[in-house]
């Protein structure tokens, strides 16, 4: 009865002149998922209204000592700066559901971001877990780039020193800013996707 169900859904979409499909995977090299979700603000914000742009994506929760390690150093925010000053869209999306660790209000999420002085472009609230689901994003933090075409460059952990020490930040090799300036210096990202580390993400 399942597979005649399938079979059925399948002969609709091709009787309406389309084949079935997935979702977009974020896979490297290929063009980042579309999403929408409502800012820290109550703004919708949606990826592709930034097309012609980096755009950086860094899963967020304010709990997480390994999200602590780059906020209290300094080491995220100065990232922010940089590149949002150097016209990258910069987005920290919280997908921890309600009631679990991590879950932010929208007066949680600017509480939060003016108390370690964060500047992003915007903080993205998913609770549902939607957009980090499509994202297969597994940790806080989790960084994804994309460049201007709207294709994915990077994914995976901010740097090589997987720990809670901030120490470990001084000669750590940052992945999204070496992929960042070897993009706009129209060169080859030459780590393209790294394993993340951090918090799991708190989906329902």
């Amino acid at each position: 009865m399942k597979r005649f169900a399938i079979l059925s859904a399948a002969v609709l979409a091709l009787s309406l002149g389309r084949a079935p499909r997935a979702l977009a995977a974020a896979d490297i090299g290929k063009p980042a998922p579309d999403f929408t979700a409502t800012d820290s603000h109550g703004q919708s914000r949606s990826l592709h209204d930034y097309r012609g742009k980096y755009v950086v994506l860094e899963w967020f929760n304010a709990s997480c000592p390994f999200v602590k390690k780059h906020y209290n150093s300094g080491n995220m925010q100065e990232l922010q700066k940089i590149y949002t000053g150097k016209g990258v869209t910069w987005l920290s999306i919280v997908s921890s559901a309600p009631g679990a660790e991590g879950f932010l209000t929208a007066d949680q999420a600017n509480a939060v971001a003016q108390r370690w002085k964060a500047a992003p472009t915007a903080i993205l609230l998913d609770p549902t877990g939607a957009v980090g689901r499509r994202y297969e994003a597994k940790t806080t933090p989790d960084m994804f780039v994309i460049d201007p075409s709207g294709n994915l460059i990077y994914k995976g952990a901010i740097d090589d020193r997987p720990s809670t020490d901030p120490a470990d930040i001084k000669g750590a090799t940052n992945y999204v800013s070496a992929a960042l300036e070897a993009s706009m210096a129209r060169r080859t990202v030459q780590v393209a996707a790294t394993k993340s580390y951090g918090c799991s993400v708190k989906y329902k």
